[in-house]
C-alpha cells in the first residue's frame, strides 16, 4: 500500500492513502478473535471430558446461555444507545411469580405466556418512563427497580415456591423441535436474526448508533431520542418476560431467587461480544459468539465438577478484563503515537 508522509511538531507520521479492505477489517475484528477463543474452548472441553462431545450433552449445554442471550440481544441495543438495564433478572423473578400465582388459579398455558410477557413489558415501560421521560440515569433507575421487582416477589412468595404448572407449559423450556434441537435453541436463533436485522439493517438501528455516539447531536438531527430509548427499554422488558417463560417452564417451579445474579452474566455477555460499554459501537454477531463462549466455559467447568462460586468468580473476572482490555490497548496506542 502506498503511503503519504506528513510532518508535525513531533516528527513524521505515515498516513495510508487507502482504507483497509473488508477482508483486513474482518481479520482484525474482535468477533474473529472471539470465534477463535470459542474454538479453543471447544477443543479444551473435548480433551478434558469424554462426555463433552455427546450430542445430548451439547444440547444440554445450550440451556446455559439461550435464555440469558435472548435478554443480551435487547441489552446490546440499549448499551449501544448509552444506557443499561440492571433489573432484567428481577423482571424475570416478578414475571415468574405472576405466572406462578396465575397457574395456582387454574390459568392455562396461553394465559401464562401472556402474563409473563405482559409483566415484562410493564416493567420495561416503568424503566423507560423514568429514564426517557423523567431523564433519570438508567443505572440508578434500574438498580432501584431491581430491588423493587425482586422485593415484590419475596413479599408474595416468602420462602415458599409455586408449582403445579400445566403439563403443556413445560414445552417452552423442556421441549425439542427435532432430535437434539430444543425449542429454546430455535427461539435463540430466531431472536438473533431478528435483532441483527433490527440493529444492522434498519433506520431504527442506525438511530441507536447515532444516539450512542452523540445523543445531543442526534436530537438536532431530528432523531426522537427519548422515544427510541423508551422502545429499547420496552424491548429489554419484553425479552426478560420471554426468558422468564422459558426459565420457569424449564424449572417447573417459581422461587423469588430465580435468575439471581443473571444481570451480571447478561452484561458480561454483551461486553464480551465487543459492545462498547460507553455506547456507540457493537454487533449482534459478537454477542452471539460471546453467548457460545460463556455457555461452553460454564458447561465445561460443570463437567469437571467445578463449584458454582468458582464460575461466578470467573464471570466477574471476565467482565473486568473485557472492559479494561480495550481501554489499556487504546492507552498503549496513544503512548506509541
Amino acid at each position: 500500500m502506498s503511503e503519504l508522509s506528513l510532518k508535525d511538531g513531533a516528527g513524521r507520521r505515515r498516513i495510508p492513502d487507502r482504507l483497509a479492505t473488508p477482508w483486513r477489517r474482518l481479520l482484525g475484528s474482535w468477533e474473529l478473535l472471539l470465534l477463535g477463543v470459542a474454538v479453543l474452548i471447544f477443543i479444551a472441553n473435548t480433551l478434558a471430558s469424554p462426555y463433552f462431545l455427546d450430542a445430548w450433552n451439547l444440547s444440554d449445554a445450550t440451556f446455559n446461555f439461550t435464555e440469558k442471550a435472548m435478554i443480551a440481544f435487547a441489552m446490546t441495543l440499549l448499551v449501544i444507545a448509552g444506557e443499561i438495564d440492571l433489573s432484567v433478572a428481577a423482571i424475570i423473578a416478578l414475571a415468574s411469580t405472576a405466572m406462578g400465582a396465575a397457574a395456582q388459579m387454574g390459568v392455562d398455558t396461553p394465559g401464562l405466556v401472556g402474563i409473563g410477557i405482559g409483566v415484562g413489558l410493564i416493567c420495561g415501560a416503568i424503566n423507560g418512563i423514568m429514564v426517557a421521560g423523567l431523564k433519570l440515569p438508567s443505572i440508578v433507575v434500574t438498580i432501584g427497580t431491581m430491588s423493587l421487582f425482586r422485593g415484590i416477589s419475596y413479599i408474595v412468595l416468602g420462602d415458599q415456591a409455586y408449582g403445579k404448572y400445566p403439563e403443556s407449559f413445560g414445552y417452552f423450556g423442556q421441549g425439542y423441535v427435532a432430535w437434539v434441537f430444543s425449542f429454546e435453541l430455535l427461539l435463540f436463533v430466531l431472536m438473533a436474526v431478528v435483532f441483527a436485522l433490527l440493529l444492522h439493517a434498519t433506520n431504527f438501528g442506525r438511530q441507536v448508533f447515532v444516539i450512542g455516539n452523540n445523543a445531543f447531536a442526534a436530537r438536532f438531527s431530528g432523531i426522537p431520542v427519548e422515544r427510541v430509548k423508551f422502545i429499547l427499554f420496552l424491548l429489554t422488558g419484553l425479552m426478560s418476560g420471554i426468558a422468564s417463560v422459558c426459565l420457569t417452564s424449564r424449572l417447573g417451579s417459581t422461587r423469588p431467587s430465580i435468575a439471581q445474579g443473571w444481570e451480571l452474566e447478561v452484561v458480561t455477555m454483551v461486553v464480551l461480544g465487543g459492545v462498547a460499554i460507553t455506547g456507540g459501537a457493537g454487533t449482534i454477531g459478537g454477542v452471539v459468539i460471546a453467548a457460545f463462549v460463556m455457555g461452553l466455559v460454564t458447561f465445561g467447568l460443570g463437567l469437571m465438577n467445578v463449584p458454582g462460586i468458582v464460575m461466578s468468580i470467573f464471570i466477574g473476572l471476565l467482565l473486568i478484563i473485557t472492559i479494561a482490555l480495550p481501554i489499556l490497548v487504546r492507552r498503549l496506542r496513544n503512548l506509541r503515537s
